[in-house]
C-alpha cells in the first residue's frame, strides 16, 4: 500500500503547486483588471468633465484653458490628433465613443486619452501618477465653476446631473459644514474656502473638501480608496477556489481508488457465494493492480484446487469400487472355500488387493500433495546417469521379458559429467513412474536416455508398444485417464502416475511431454528442466 499513499501524496503535491500557482496568477490578472479600472474611475470624470469645457472654445481660449488646468493639477495636458496615437481596436473604437482610456505608462504613470467632440477629431491627453492634492483641487474648482452658473438652490441637483453624465468613479456631494465630520482647523480652512484633504479613519481613503464661496455649500469629493493589491475578499474567494480544487483532487484520487478495491471486494463476496470463476480487472502497475493480479492468480488456484479436489473424489469413488469388490467377492469365496489351499488362493488374492489399494493411498496422497502447492523441495547435487542407473535397475526385473538399456548422450561441459541440482527422492518418483508406464505397455523393449547441457538437462524414456494416439497426448497427464481402459485394467495402474511425473518437474521449472519415438516406434516419454534450480522464498 506504500505506492498508493505515495501516489496520492504525489498527487496533492502536485496539485497543491498547480493550485498555487494558478492562484498567484489569478491574483494578477484580476489586479491588472481592477488596476485598470481603478484608474478609470479616478480619472474618467476630470477628463470628460475637461473635454466638454473644451468643446464651445475656440482655439486661442482653448490653448490658455489647458495650460490654466496644466498648472493646477500639475501634470502636462495637450490635445493630440486620433491617427497620431496609432491606435486601433478596442482602444480606438473606446475614443471614437467618447469614452476615457488609460493606459500604463511606466512603474506608477498612467496617460489618459479622452475624445473631444470637435470636428478636427482631437483628443485631450495627460499623464497622471496618482490622485494628488493638485489634481483633486483642480477637479473641485472645474466642479465649482461648473456649479457656480446656477442659482444656489439648483446647484445639488445639477451636481447630481453632472456626476452621472460624467460618470465620475467616486461620490460627489454638497453638504453643509455641520454634516462633514472635520477638525476645527479644517473647518476653518472650508470656511475660508480653501481646499482640504481629510484622511479616512483607517488611511486608506482620502476626502477632498472645498467650500463654495458665498454659497452654504461645501463640496465634498470622496471618500477616495488607495487600491489594495490583496482584499481579504479576494484572497478568501482564491483560498476557496483553491481548497475546492484541492479537494476535489483528493475525491478523485480517493474515489478512484475506493472503486477499485470495491470491484475487490465484490469479486471475493462472489467467490465466497461459491462463483468461483469472479476475477477482478487489473489496471494499473500500483499496489492496488499487482493485489488485482495476485486476488486473480489466488482465484484461479482455488477454482483448479476445488476442481482436482472434485475431479479426486469421483476418480476416487470409482477406483475403490473395483478392489473393493474382489475384497468382498474374496471374503465369500473364502467362507464356502472347502480346502485350505483354496483359502490360501483367495487370501492371497485379497492380500494383492490391499497391495493394490495401498498403492492407489499413496499415489492420492502424493498426488494431492504436489497440487495443493510446492512441497518443501531441498535441492541437493546428485549425478543424474547414477540416478538414471539406479531406477532401471529397481524397476526392469518387474518384466524380465522386456529388455532395458540405459545410454548417455551428450554431457557439457564433459568434465562436470551428469551432475545437476534436484530434489532426489521426488525425482526418483517420477523417473520410477515414467520407467514403470513404459515397463507395462512396452512389448520387448525399453531405452533410456539421459543428457545433460550447460544449463539444462533432460531424460526420454521409450517403448516399442502401441504408443499414444496423437489426440489424446495432452491429455495424457490429466489424473485418472487412461488411453485403453480395458487394458489399463489388465496391465494395471490407476492413472495417477503420469500425473504425479508432471506435477514432480512442474516444480523442478521443467516440463513434461509424450511424442512418437522415431527409434522404437511407440511412445518417447520426454522430462526437461534447468540443470541449477532457483530457491523460491
Amino acid at each position: 500500500m506504500k505506492s498508493i499513499f505515495l501516489r496520492i501524496y504525489g498527487g496533492m503535491l502536485l496539485t497543491l503547486v498547480l493550485v498555487a500557482a494558478l492562484g498567484v496568477l489569478t491574483l494578477h490578472l484580476v489586479n491588472e483588471v481592477r488596476g485598470e479600472r481603478y484608474r478609470d474611475d479616478l480619472a474618467r470624470g476630470t477628463f470628460r468633465l475637461m473635454a466638454d469645457e473644451l468643446q464651445p472654445m475656440d482655439e486661442v481660449d482653448r490653448k490658455r484653458a489647458l495650460l490654466q488646468w496644466s498648472r493646477l493639477m500639475g501634470i502636462p495636458l495637450k490635445l493630440v490628433r486620433l491617427d497620431s496615437l496609432g491606435m486601433q481596436g478596442r482602444d480606438r473604437a473606446r475614443l471614437m465613443n467618447e469614452q476615457v482610456l488609460v493606459e500604463p505608462s511606466g512603474a506608477h504613470l498612467v496617460k489618459v486619452f479622452t475624445q473631444v467632440s470637435l470636428p478636427d477629431g482631437l483628443i485631450l491627453a495627460g499623464e497622471v501618477e496618482q490622485v494628488s492634492e493638485q489634481l483633486a483641487r483642480a477637479t473641485i474648482y472645474m466642479l465649482m465653476d461648473e456649479l457656480r452658473r446656477y442659482p444656489v438652490s439648483e446647484q445639488p441637483y445639477h451636481l447630481a446631473r453632472i456626476v452621472r453624465d460624467k460618470r465620475f468613479g467616486y461620490d460627489v456631494h454638497l453638504k453643509r459644514l455641520k454634516e462633514i465630520d472635520l477638525d476645527d482647523d479644517q473647518s476653518r480652512r472650508v470656511e475660508e474656502g480653501d481646499t482640504v484633504l481629510a484622511l479616512g479613519k483607517n488611511g486608506d481613503s482620502i476626502r477632498v473638501v472645498a467650500g463654495i464661496v458665498d454659497t452654504p455649500w461645501i463640496l465634498e469629493m470622496g471618500p477616495i480608496y488607495q487600491m489594495n493589491p490583496y482584499p481579504p475578499h479576494l484572497l478568501l474567494l482564491i483560498a476557496a477556489v483553491g481548497l475546492s480544487l484541492i479537494g476535489l483532487t483528493l475525491y478523485l484520487l480517493v474515489s478512484r481508488l475506493e472503486q477499485r478495491l470495491r470491484s475487490l471486494e465484490a469479486a471475493a463476496s462472489r467467490i465466497a457465494r461459491g462463483s468461483l470463476d469472479a476475477r477482478v480487472e487489473v489496471r494499473g502497475a500500483d499496489s492496488v493492480g499487482r493485489l488485482a493480479g495476485a486476488f486473480n492468480h489466488m482465484a484461479e488456484q482455488i477454482q483448479r484446487l476445488i476442481m482436482v479436489q472434485r475431479e479426486l473424489v469421483r476418480a476416487v469413488s470409482h477406483e475403490l469400487r473395483t478392489p473393493v469388490a474382489r475384497l468382498r467377492f474374496g471374503l465369500e469365496m473364502i467362507a464356502s472355500a472347502e480346502t485350505d489351499a483354496a483359502r490360501q488362493k483367495y487370501l492371497e488374492g485379497m492380500d494383492g488387493d490391499i497391495q493394490d489399494l495401498d498403492q492407489l493411498v499413496d499415489e492420492m496422497l502424493t498426488y494431492a500433495r504436489l497440487e495443493q502447492g510446492s512441497p518443501a523441495l531441498t535441492y541437493q547435487p546428485l549425478e543424474l546417469g547414477a540416478l538414471v542407473e539406479q531406477v532401471v535397475a529397481e524397476i526392469a526385473p518387474l518384466r524380465r521379458e522386456v529388455q532395458v538399456s540405459c545410454e548417455a548422450g551428450a554431457l557439457v561441459p564433459f568434465d562436470q559429467g551428469s551432475w545437476i541440482e534436484a530434489e532426489p527422492r521426488y525425482l526418483h518418483r517420477a523417473l520410477q513412474n515414467l520407467l514403470s508406464n513404459a515397463l507395462r505397455y512396452a512389448e520387448s523393449r525399453v531405452r533410456v536416455s539421459y543428457r545433460v547441457s550447460l544449463d539444462r538437462c533432460q531424460v526420454d524414456v521409450e517403448d516399442d508398444g502401441p504408443g499414444v494416439p496423437e489426440d489424446r497426448r495432452e491429455r495424457l497427464f490429466t489424473p485418472f485417464f487412461r488411453v485403453d481402459d480395458s487394458r489399463t485394467r489388465v496391465t494395471g495402474g490407476h492413472g495417477l502416475g503420469l500425473s504425479i511425473v508432471r506435477r514432480i518437474i512442474h516444480w523442478h521449472g521443467g516440463r513434461a511431454s509424450v511424442d512418437r519415438s522415431e527409434a522404437l516406434g511407440g511412445a518417447r516419454f520426454t522430462l526437461a528442466w534447468p540443470r541449477r534450480q532457483v530457491v523460491k522464498e
